[in-house]
């Protein structure tokens, strides 16, 4: 069910009375921060809510999870004290003070039932990370695109420039150490707003960082307007100043006129301004201006002209903090992705693999863009739609959002937990795709043959982006790993022979059938065909020479 911004309102309202009350906010800042509990978090896998777990263990609370998978970060939580379980069972909230749950929970969930049932207190996990904010002078970054990197940045720029910030950001951040952190020597919290739930309206925190508004999660909202409404309540609820995107229209027309805001950008008319922008393969640089007067250059080691417009709003908190500007730039210096953010997977002379999280069009172009701007010879895109419901709103979007891509391979829809809704999947992107003229792009229903439809294509210099919020990157690391391979194998031969991954052996069998070799060598020389021989005994690769391929059958 979409719901309008009135319905939001009273879901939000309503969810308050059942769970935990508004006007306990206070109490329950101190339950969560000052006091010691059993909490059990349902779904603690998930990013979110496996930050959640870091922090409540690093404050002293007991701290239970379960969910349906166990993964590398549930594994480092129960290191750290978690008491994990492999199965949703209700008993787990029999011995919880405070049961917190995700928006990827279903409402018959067992330990939901349980909870109620025996009038155990329940928090959503939006709610308890905006009660424990209330502990500190809070900063939410929010908008569509870039939370992630922006509160990456803010929380690496505020601990380089000696604020001591704790932080707690949706994705694996590499220069942070983890995705959530609570540190008890500084008065900050960083937190990144999920707005895809309505929960923006829990958080009230001195600073905001709101990023860009557009249509988005229209499997939850009606249309913009309920988006911008949950928006403007949180920047209703913000007591000190609010830092916007002067160049996004959304955003300047809801922030423009409140008495706080500061607006950053590359408008003539923002207060914090970048000029002068100069893109580079892997970073950028650029000028920095403050209400018209020069601060500096800054450089990042991000590429993109997005992660510039991320940085000057990063640039705009911090110097509103007081951080003085060579201190900022300093650490900006410094910073590295967060986890799928344009992370390079594989790296050669030959060619460059890079994964990324976008799943909206806006994401897709910007990323693509970035991509482009690197210069390689050919840009391949693997891409998984995620959710029927996005796929279904933004068709047509997307179909000018892979512009940019001179191959592109769609596989069909990563459903995250919903429904399929009939006559749509990935082809539906590929036929808006064909429609707008591009003739690079093919359907691949099955995820398992991405990574060969894309590794048959490539030629030398080529750039492959794996693309999507699913698990598309896992056929990208498979591909990666192939190439390892066969750059090695390309060693041997030398120029002169030829190294192809997943060859068709139908293209070389007299009957043209036959399925897809792993490596397809050809050796132009003896002592390359020898070599060969003896690094396939080595690596303990199966080897299968033949000739014209006459007489030879092969499984498809």
């Amino acid at each position: 069910m979409k719901l309008t911004s009135e319905a939001i309102a009273a879901r939000a309202d309503s969810s308050r009375k059942k769970y935990w009350r508004r006007d306990a906010l206070p109490d329950l800042s101190r339950f969560l921060t000052a006091e010691k509990h059993r909490i059990h978090l349902v779904g603690v896998a998930g990013s979110g809510m496996s930050g959640l777990a870091g922090l409540l263990i690093e404050l002293g609370h007991a701290v239970s999870g379960s969910d349906k998978v166990s993964t590398t970060e549930t594994e480092r939580l129960q290191r750290l004290g978690l008491h994990f379980h492999e199965q949703h069972l209700a008993e787990h909230a029999d011995a919880a003070d405070l049961v917190v749950f995700s928006s990827a929970i279903k409402n018959d969930n067992p330990i939901l039932l349980s909870a109620r049932t025996f009038g155990k207190p329940l928090l959503r996990r939006a709610e308890a990370v905006a009660a424990i904010m209330q502990a500190r002078r809070g900063i939410v970054i929010a908008g569509m695109h870039g939370k992630t990197t922006t509160s990456a940045m803010t929380a690496h720029v505020l601990r380089e420039g000696g604020v001591h910030p704790s932080h707690y950001v949706g994705a694996e951040i590499p220069i942070l150490g983890t995705n959530a952190h609570w540190n008890p020597r500084g008065e900050y919290f960083v937190a990144e707003g999920d707005e895809s739930d309505g929960t923006l309206r829990c958080f009230h925190p001195e600073y905001a960082v709101i990023l860009n508004i557009e249509e988005e999660h229209l499997d939850f909202y009606s249309d913009l307007a309920a988006i911008e409404k949950v928006f403007a309540q949180l920047i209703d609820q913000t007591s000190g100043s609010v830092l916007y995107n002067i160049d996004d229209p959304n955003t300047a027309r809801l922030c423009g006129k409140r008495k706080c805001a500061v607006s950053y950008g590359f408008s003539e008319r923002a207060d914090y301004r970048g000029a002068d922008v100069e893109l580079r393969n892997f970073g950028s640089s650029f000028l920095v201006c403050r209400r018209g007067k020069k601060l500096g250059q800054a450089t990042l080691n991000v590429p993109g002209e997005h992660n510039v417009h991320n940085a000057l709003g990063v640039i705009a908190l911090a110097s509103e903090l007081s951080i003085p500007f060579n201190k900022i730039t300093a650490s900006l210096g410094k910073f590295e992705h967060a986890r799928r953010r344009f992370e390079i997977k594989y790296a050669s002379d030959r060619f460059l693999l890079v994964d990324d999280y976008a799943h909206h069009p806006t994401e897709i172009r910007a990323t693509l863009c970035t991509a482009e701007s690197i210069g390689r010879r050919r840009l391949i895109t693997m891409f998984q739609p995620h959710r029927f419901s996005r796929t279904k709103a933004l068709c047509r979007e997307f179909g000018s959002a892979f512009d940019h891509a001179d191959r592109v391979v769609i596989t069909d829809v990563y459903p995250a937990s919903e429904p399929p809704i009939p006559g749509i999947t990935g082809r539906t992107i590929v036929d808006e795709i064909v429609r707008r003229g591009h003739r690079g792009v093919t359907y691949q229903p099955r995820l398992q043959s991405v990574h060969r439809d894309v590794g048959n294509m490539l030629e030398a210099g080529d750039l492959v982006l794996s693309l999507g919020a699913g698990n598309i990157h896992e056929q990208l690391e498979i591909l990666a790993a192939d190439l390892v391979i066969a750059e090695k194998l390309k060693t041997i031969v030398s120029e002169e022979g030829e190294v192809r991954l997943y060859e068709p052996l139908s293209n070389h069998t007299t009957l043209r059938v036959g399925g897809p070799a792993q490596f397809w060598v050809e050796p132009r020389t003896e002592q390359a065909f020898a070599e060969l021989i003896r690094f396939c005994l080595d690596e303990h690769l199966p080897l299968f020479a033949i000739g014209r391929g006459s007489n030879l059958l092969v499984r498809d």
